[in-house]
């Protein structure tokens, strides 16, 4: 048994490292074609003028759960909600934050999003499931601010045009989503967008079979961080639990615990903590996955509600911290300071609130 649980972790981190691989490399390939553009022109077409505040949140969620990067769609985006910001003299903190809220949005639910990936795989369970448990949180949350962005910004007034948008450009990302809620294996939905990207591409001459080639290795060659990261935390997690501490932790976790609800509050503490300190909400959950499934599995937890809860509660830690990669690139590309933005980052405030309220009041399968 300790062979075949060894051998099953193994494959776990392989082929999970084979979707960041191709998830990177779809979403340089899509990238390179031109797609994010029309998603973003897109987004923004469809909103009222008076609407921009809310618009540049709804594009932020569309293209964030599209490319499933929240680092992808604040490079994005930031840019186009500074342009309004200097040319309406809006605040520039509200919109920065407008977009990196929506980024989470998409960081949270996107079947390409690493952690998705890693949520899903450490709890196993579908990504379909994931999803549908997840969006029940998420969908809430994102109404509720889009009706706060609404009253705080029925003042302005949208002043940019926006042009340059190709339907065949929106098909990449739609094929990702479709065939992904239709429960097809991960991998197979990764290589059916890529060959859907590649396609396109080749027809309409935006790309040569080299320049796909350099996009898919380019897209490969931004993963390597968290392939590195991934890799060493899971010998750190694979050395813990050949010595029992993963296990000691869960029974000292447990001894406190009184029912499924203090279960998910204990793991929705443990993946905040721990993100806290490493500022990275994909090893975060890595980290706290194996202690989550002993737990989730000793009280009965579904594991798609488990890892539900990692994804919600690791993004809601993400957005609240300075310090966190997303942030500090919207604080870069904005100029200005990252502690400006914070209080304006309603999203994660309210999907905290949303999960919470759902660990409280969630009536138990």
């Amino acid at each position: 048994m300790p062979q075949s649980n060894t051998t099953k972790n193994e494959s776990d981190i392989l082929l999970m490292l084979l979707i960041f691989i191709l998830a990177g490399a779809f979403s340089m390939t899509a990238n390179r074609m031109g797609c994010i553009d029309s998603v973003v022109n897109l987004s923004l077409l469809i909103l009222p003028d008076k609407l921009i505040l809310a618009g540049l949140f709804i594009a932020s969620c569309i293209v964030s759960i599209s490319i499933g990067t929240s680092c992808g769609t604040i490079a994005a985006l930031t840019p186009i909600a500074a342009g309004i910001a200097q040319r309406e003299g809006l605040s520039l903190p509200l919109l920065t934050a407008a977009v990196v809220g929506g980024s989470f949005f998409g960081d949270n639910l996107s079947f390409i999003s690493d952690t998705t990936i890693m949520a899903t795989r450490t709890q196993g369970c579908r990504m379909k499931d994931k999803f549908l448990a997840n969006i029940r949180i998420a969908l809430p949350a994102a109404i509720i601010t889009v009706i706060l962005y609404c009253v705080l910004g029925s003042n302005i007034h949208q002043t940019s045009n926006v042009s340059n948008i190709n339907a065949l450009h929106i098909l990449p990302y739609a094929t990702i989503f479709v065939l992904a809620l239709c429960g097809i294996h991960v991998i197979l939905v990764l290589l059916a967008g890529i060959l859907c990207a590649s396609v396109i591409a080749l027809a309409q001459g935006t790309l040569t079979l080299a320049g796909i080639w350099n996009a898919m290795w380019d897209g490969t060659q931004s993963m390597h961080d968290l392939i590195i990261f991934t890799i060493c935390a899971a010998v750190i997690i694979y050395w813990l639990t050949s010595r029992g501490i993963i296990e000691k932790t869960v029974n000292a976790l447990c001894r406190h615990i009184r029912g499924p609800r203090a279960a998910e509050a204990s793991i929705s503490s443990a993946v905040i903590a721990v993100d806290m300190l490493t500022a990275n909400n994909t090893i975060a959950i890595l980290a706290v996955g194996p202690v989550a499934r002993h737990i989730a599995q000793r009280f009965h937890i579904a594991p798609r509600r488990t890892a539900s809860i990692l994804d919600t509660m690791s993004c809601f830690a993400q957005g609240i911290i300075p310090w966190g990669a997303q942030m500090l690139i919207a604080a870069g590309l904005a100029s200005i300071n990252p502690i400006n933005i914070l209080p304006y980052m309603y999203y994660p405030f309210i999907l905290g609130i949303f999960m919470a309220i759902s660990i409280t009041i969630r009536k138990r399968q």
